[in-house]
C-alpha cells in the first residue's frame, strides 16, 4: 500500500473483481473531477433513498449543495450517513459470448458523513469553485447570489477517507472455444461531448460584444 493511497477499510474493500480496484488518490481524483453528477444515497425513515446531484472536489474534501428544504440534505446534514457513488461509462465490450459482454468504466465509492457550511462568507466561496469547474472564468461575469439566495442552499462538505475506485478497460475476455464464433467482437467507445452552444430565447446579444459562450 502506497502513502499516496487511500486505506482499504471493510466497506471500501473491492471484492468482487478485485484486480479492478484502485485505491490510489490521483485516480480518484480524476475520476470525481472529470464528472459533473454524482448519486447519493442514504436511509430515511427506514427506507433507502437516492438523488442525483452535481458535485465538486477541493483536495480531500467533497461537495454537494441544494436546496435547504431538501429532505435528504436534511438528513445528512442532521448525521445520515452517505454513500456516494461516480460512474464514467467508457465504452460497450463486445465478446463472443453473451456471458462476457461487458462494459469498459471507472467509478468511485465514498462513504461520509456531511459538515453543513453555515459561514455565507464560505458558501459563497463554494459556490464560485462550483460554477468555476462548470465553465472556468464564468464566475465573474455573473450576478453572484445575494444573502437569501445562499440562505435558501445548503452547501455540504464530505471528507474524502473512505473511498475505492474500480475500472475496466480493454478487449473482451472470451473463452478460447468462442474465439471461433463468427460474430464481430471489440468495444463501442463512449465519450461524452458538449454541442455548440445554444443561446437563451430571450439572449440579448448586443449586451456581449466578443465574450465566449461560457
Amino acid at each position: 500500500m502506497s502513502e499516496t493511497d487511500y486505506d482499504i477499510q471493510p466497506h471500501t474493500k473491492v471484492v468482487r473483481g478485485a484486480k479492478r480496484a484502485s485505491y490510489d488518490r490521483e485516480t480518484v481524483h480524476r475520476i470525481i473531477d472529470e464528472a459533473i453528477i454524482c448519486h447519493v444515497s442514504t436511509v430515511l425513515d427506514g427506507r433507502p433513498v437516492m438523488i442525483p446531484t452535481a458535485h465538486w472536489r477541493v483536495g480531500e474534501q467533497f461537495y454537494i449543495h441544494g436546496s435547504s428544504k431538501n429532505r435528504i440534505l436534511n438528513a445528512l446534514a442532521n448525521g445520515a450517513e452517505a454513500c456516494i457513488c461516480i460512474a464514467h461509462l467508457d465504452g460497450l465490450v463486445m465478446a463472443r459470448a453473451a456471458m462476457h459482454h461487458t462494459a469498459n468504466y471507472r467509478s468511485v465509492v465514498m462513504y461520509g458523513k456531511a459538515r453543513v457550511i453555515e459561514d455565507p462568507a464560505l458558501k459563497m466561496e463554494q459556490a464560485a469553485l462550483f460554477i468555476e469547474k462548470l465553465a472556468k472564468g464564468r464566475w465573474e461575469k455573473i450576478r453572484h447570489p445575494n444573502l437569501q439566495e445562499l440562505k435558501a442552499t445548503m452547501f455540504l462538505e464530505f471528507d474524502m477517507e473512505e473511498v475505492s475506485a474500480k475500472m475496466r478497460a480493454g478487449d473482451p475476455a472470451d473463452d478460447t472455444e468462442d474465439y471461433s464464433v463468427p460474430v464481430w467482437a471489440g468495444v463501442l467507445p463512449c465519450r461524452t461531448v458538449w454541442g455548440d452552444p445554444i443561446d437563451d430565447s430571450l439572449l440579448d446579444r448586443s449586451l456581449l460584444g466578443n465574450a465566449t459562450p461560457a
